[in-house]
């Protein structure tokens, strides 16, 4: 089984609250891997909006994401790639 970890600094000033995290569980849900987002000594599942929004995750916070199972490396690319999106959204509003 493969297994995938990357590091994200989250820059939206909101943070991750419910809309943003509400696209982030439907990206990872595309994913055969379990996917798990780390913040601090708390992991929550990537594939659950309550778990992830129970991280309480502000600006600045330091996200490990990690996916186990046969797509673990797309899965962490597209996550990755879209939290860099949410942040890119939020500079433009």
């Amino acid at each position: 089984m493969t297994r995938a970890t990357r590091v994200f600094i989250v820059q939206n000033p909101s943070g991750l609250h419910a809309r943003p995290a509400a696209r982030f569980v439907e990206q990872a849900r595309r994913f055969e891997s379990a996917v798990n987002v780390g913040r601090g000594e708390t992991t929550a599942n990537g594939k659950s909006l309550v778990s992830l929004l129970k991280l309480g995750i502000s600006s600045g916070a330091r996200l490990t994401l990690s996916a186990e199972g046969a797509d673990a490396q797309a899965a962490v690319d597209a996550l990755i790639g879209l939290l860099v999106e949410l942040d890119a959204e939020t500079e433009t509003h």
